[in-house]
């Protein structure tokens, strides 16, 4: 019977200490091949944290899955800063524009609750409201509401 093993690391940089070491270590698996592994495929996300799935067979053979990191790291990143504002309501720490939420929203769309791309793009956007990004240097339940008049549909035909 397979075990599986589901951690966040921080892409590209995981190691063999606490989460993984720990986990790994019982079942037997080499982890140094396990860690590598990891560190090559979330190279992509440099600098944000991803949920990785490691599932170990009983001859100790794995594979790894790599999830899709946090919205609000998506969208830190693209924003250029370390972190949200500790007051989002009145502390702005970033700016983005529509077509990098939109971006965010079709990645992690299959993990959201979101029907469609315009429910997708809207929970990114509300994620914005509470981190004190600004998206196209307006406020974004001003987005929102722009959304809802169809000022952006050429995104969702």
């Amino acid at each position: 019977m397979a075990k599986i093993v589901e951690a966040l690391v921080d892409a590209g940089q995981a190691s063999p200490g606490p989460p993984l070491g720990p986990a790994l270590g019982p079942l037997g698996v080499n982890i140094k091949a396990v860690i590598d592994e990891i560190n090559k495929q979330t190279q992509d996300f440099k600098g944000m944290k991803v949920p990785v799935k490691v599932i170990v067979d009983d001859n100790r053979n794995f594979s790894i899955t790599v999830g899709v990191p946090p919205t609000s790291s998506l969208l830190l990143s693209e924003a250029g800063v370390e972190k949200g504002s500790g007051t989002p309501n009145t502390e702005k720490v970033g700016n983005i524009n529509i077509d990098q939420v939109v971006k965010i929203a079709k990645m992690k769309q299959q993990t959201m609750l979101a029907i469609d791309l315009r429910a997708a793009v809207k929970e990114a956007v509300g994620t914005c409201v509470s981190m004190g990004l600004t998206i196209d240097n307006e406020d974004p339940k001003m987005i929102i509401k722009a959304i809802d008049e169809g000022k952006y549909n050429k995104f969702f035909e």
